[in-house]
């Protein structure tokens, strides 16, 4: 075999070139012979790339290098290949004869923005075969949250909800090496780095702030006028560092955190998007009388300001992530961003409905006027818009959603064809709602029955008006096989009696028609657990091991929602026993810590 892929100088164009040769030696035959020329051409906005291949060789232009890397897997996808899940094992690469290779054609990403953020309970092989995963489906970015993402490598490592696996030596020093392997990897592929977000408020106050733990120590007295006063006092919120927000009237504390970010803006120039946020808590901003006398969000409009300004004098181009989330829902009403180019607006609706998609026909709504700490969260998609269409009033800036399908709501769908339909139809609107992109806060292994959610997900941002059944039966014929309807048929059933609103703990708990469903879901459970045992390969497996998850999951949702708490208790427990039994085997493709935790947290079970 003679295969030549020629190349400019350039670790991703590197990488591309043994990607493209590799994959392409499983799938020609020994006597084949290819030259394929790798080429960027740079230029600005979306990933873009043009694909000229024939039986002898050809080229794949890219405006990027990264480009050139997302054009050869579309290639490789367009010659049959299927990249199904994380992890080299769950690709699909059939053999293919030199004259079938026939490609001429261009596209450009539909949006710009088309990212995930970590969340969940993480191995370092979880992130690294995530990274590997990214461009292979189309995404650009990845979102390492915290300074380094030690929290979610911890819950793994320590096995947190699971006391039958012991725990492992885990610090933040190997946090720190995962984060600098992730980050290699990334460079490896030109994917975007985002990076912190939570955590700078606890570091204004004195703390490491890597998790959403209770502080072990108090404020120091030093630092406690930098503290939000809720309730007449000034201390961490409910013990929490990164939850408690600060007197950002006070030009101390909004120096000492402007500070913060540009020195670290300095010393990470790897960096390209870094998120400024506030606490991760709502109605516990400060009181004082000065703050008093501007709206929480003019105060965060001025602090974004001061970093712009230290970053402009710095000769920094990184650019700054501001956050639509509880009080920064509300625009500003006074201020106003000076520099509109250094800011993204990142829109992260956590509290809407995935019971359906945005309607944007529906009449434009009011915001509601701002109380101070005595404010709902939005749950309609039109409250949604409504915030994002004020704030688009005042930020003429780029901008992208930060949304969770599969961050809570998804274990209420048990098919994933439900939330995979509404991912899908939200990104065919994200243009129309003037966002220019997408990135999912998500478990990195939702992957429970399968990966189709994230499979819709890269495909619909980089496609832009993707068909989703022809993406749905793309999948499922790769992953199961001659018996892919079998599959997709319990599938979409299960989606069709979807409970992710109920699951999410919107609602109340006692709900006959969300009991009739779970049992509905029950019982389909149980066939499918029997179909799926009768055939073979991991996708298979998978759904076997998901349709006894489910049945349990089931039982305790009917249980629920029919009023008998004691015994949904007691079937949580069972659901529980069965997950943490089975959790060494199905790892890659189900987060126990996670499933757990929202199945109780949330559900109320």
């Amino acid at each position: 075999m003679n295969i030549t892929i020629t190349h400019a100088p350039g670790e991703t164009l590197a990488f591309a070139a043994d990607e493209l040769r590799s994959y392409l030696a499983r799938m020609l035959p020994a006597d084949a012979a290819m030259s394929v020329r790798l080429v960027t051409v740079p230029k600005a906005g979306s990933d873009a790339f043009a694909v000229d291949l024939s039986p002898v060789g050809g080229s794949i232009v890219g405006s990027s290098d990264r480009a050139t890397l997302l054009g050869v897997y579309d290639a490789l996808r367009m010659l049959g290949c299927r990249f199904l899940a994380p992890g080299r094992a769950h690709e699909v690469i059939p053999p293919v004869a030199p004259e079938a290779i026939r490609l001429r054609y261009e596209k450009t990403a539909a949006y710009f923005h088309r990212g995930v953020c970590i969340e969940g309970a993480d191995s370092r092989e979880n992130i690294l075969d995530f990274i590997d995963w990214l461009p292979k489906a189309g995404f650009n970015a990845f979102f390492l949250q915290f300074r380094t993402p030690y929290v979610f490598l911890d819950r793994w490592y320590r096995h947190l909800n699971n006391p039958h696996a012991a725990p492992e030596p885990f610090d933040a020093a190997d946090a720190e090496a995962v984060m600098d392997q992730a980050e290699a990897q990334m460079r490896r592929r030109g994917l975007m780095l985002h990076k912190v977000g939570h955590g700078w408020t606890g570091q204004v106050l004195g703390c490491d702030s890597l998790t959403w733990d209770s502080s072990p120590h108090p404020l120091a007295e030093d630092k406690r006028p930098f503290a939000a006063l809720v309730h007449g006092v000034r201390d961490f919120y409910k013990g929490v560092p990164t939850n408690t927000n600060l007197c950002l009237s006070n030009p101390q504390a909004r120096a000492r955190f402007a500070v913060l970010v540009t020195d670290y803006a300095r010393t990470n120039p790897g960096v390209d998007y870094l998120h400024v946020w506030l606490a991760d808590e709502y109605n516990n901003v400060c009181e004082c009388p000065a703050c008093r006398e501007s709206a929480p969000t003019d105060l965060y409009v001025a602090l974004l300001n001061d970093i712009g300004r230290r970053l402009t004098a710095e000769g920094l181009n990184t650019k700054i992530v501001f956050l639509l989330y509880q009080e920064l829902l509300w625009p500003p009403v006074r201020e106003r961003l000076a520099d509109p180019d250094r800011f993204v607006l990142m829109f992260a609706p956590i509290s809407r409905t995935f019971a359906s998609s945005y309607d944007l026909a529906a009449p434009r709504r009011a915001v509601p006027p701002y109380v101070r700490n005595r404010i709902t969260l939005p749950a309609g998609l039109e409250e949604n818009l409504a915030f994002l269409r004020a704030w688009q009033d005042v930020f003429p800036g780029d901008s992208f959603v930060y949304d969770y399908p599969l961050g809570r709501a998804h274990y209420g769908d048990l098919g994933y064809i439900h939330i995979a339909r509404v991912l899908c139809q939200d990104i065919a609107r994200l243009h129309e709602m003037g966002l220019n992109g997408y990135i999912s806060c998500q478990e990195l292994r939702a992957g429970s029955p399968n990966f189709l959610p994230n499979y819709v997900m890269g495909r619909a941002l980089f496609d832009g008006g993707a068909d989703f059944d022809a993406l749905v039966n793309e999948y499922f014929q790769a992953a199961y096989g001659p018996d892919a309807p079998l599959a997709l048929g319990y599938l979409a059933k299960l989606s069709d009696l979807q409970l992710c609103d109920y699951v999410n703990g919107k609602g109340p708990r006692m709900d006959p028609a969300a009991a009739d469903k779970a049992g509905q879901a029950l019982r389909l459970c149980g066939r499918l657990a029997s179909d799926a045992a009768k055939h073979t390969g991991p996708f298979w497996s998978a759904l076997r091991h998901h349709a006894e998850y489910g049945q349990r999951l089931a039982k305790a949702l009917q249980l629920l929602a029919q009023g008998r708490d004691s015994e949904a208790h007691a079937a949580w427990e069972d659901m529980a026993r069965y997950l943490r039994a089975t959790e060494r085997r199905t790892q890659p493709w189900l987060d126990v810590y996670r499933a757990l935790d929202v199945t109780r947290s949330y559900t109320g079970l």
